[in-house]
């Protein structure tokens, strides 16, 4: 395809001083007339291409140009790497390695290990989840079904058939989306809680979900049964909770507590969080939510009472 030899003719001039048009005509398997329209098509671009004449003669990208005329600078093409690399650390995913190599050839040759982005990813899952995502990420590629049993929050295991659509990271846990032949619906997976994953060979027409979607459905519902909660916490949690819920959320008494309006998208996650602060934490309201709670210390009571 011409757009695709229009790249690679971009790359081949970035990573090379100066190549010839016969040495471009050999290499893509096209006539020199071929090569001369494509750096019309190039120069037309906004890529400065120079043309120098002789038997030393050929074309090479304006100096200076991979970074000044860059709509991106040297520190954000590092940022870029280095995002890159993180996500290589997740995926061990040759694609990525192709990729790190052509971002990197577009930095000019002067650039040095000095000039790398301060900032450090490591999107790097479990060991467990390790495992599943690049079986998972070949099957998002060939479009084909996969299988694995899946715990929901409530500890029960079912067997699921889905068409795997998108990996994603969200609070430094990978997630799985895609629809679900056994719910006969968009779903989201957890990849911690998906057991004896298999690939399927038999292969499936995507349909038209975008991860945006998938946030835009999966929010709303959380939103729907959102539970608003009011805690104070003792000043020995006060690490945690500016930690766990932001510093602009925590408010300073005068005696030393913290108090936090916060929401939880369902009572069952909010007991759970709660009673993770042990005696650090008190719920002012709702009363619900308290009375919720109370039930919840008492079975933890009656496990530990002594006859």
């Amino acid at each position: 395809m011409k757009l695709d030899r229009l790249l690679s003719i971009t790359m081949t001039l970035l990573n090379q001083p100066r190549v010839s048009a016969t040495e471009l005509a050999e290499r893509f398997e096209v006539s020199l007339r071929t090569i001369y329209r494509d750096m019309d098509s190039i120069n037309q671009a906004g890529i400065p291409i120079v043309s120098f004449p002789g038997s030393d003669g050929g074309y090479e990208i304006m100096p200076g140009y991979r970074i000044d005329k860059q709509i991106l600078s040297l520190d954000d093409f590092s940022s870029i790497i280095s995002a890159l690399r993180g996500a290589q650390s997740a995926t061990d995913s040759s694609d990525i390695h192709g990729l790190l190599e052509r971002i990197g050839a577009l930095l000019p040759a002067s650039s040095s290990s000095d000039n790398a982005a301060n900032v450090d990813f490591d999107f790097s899952p479990v060991p467990n989840d390790k495992e599943k995502i690049e079986p998972l990420h070949k099957a998002i590629k060939e479009l084909r079904l996969v299988r694995f049993d899946y715990l929901d929050n409530k500890g029960q295991q079912s067997e699921r058939t889905v068409e795997p659509m998108g990996l994603f990271l969200k609070g430094y846990v990978w997630y799985l989306y895609g629809y679900c032949l056994s719910r006969s619906d968009i779903r989201v997976f957890r990849l911690s809680r998906m057991l004896n994953l298999v690939s399927l060979p038999h292969t499936f027409v995507r349909r038209p979900y975008t991860l945006q979607d998938i946030e835009q459905q999966f929010m709303g519902q959380a939103n729907f049964t959102k539970v608003r909660a009011v805690l104070r916490f003792h000043s020995e949690a006060k690490t945690r909770v500016r930690d766990e819920f932001g510093y602009d959320k925590v408010i300073d008494n005068p005696d030393g507590t913290m108090s936090v309006i916060t929401h939880y998208s369902s009572t069952e996650r909010a007991i759970r969080n709660i009673l993770s602060y042990s005696s650090l934490v008190t719920v002012i309201e709702p009363p619900d939510l308290i009375e919720e709670l109370t039930r919840h210390i008492k079975k933890l009571a009656m496990l530990y009472s002594i006859n």
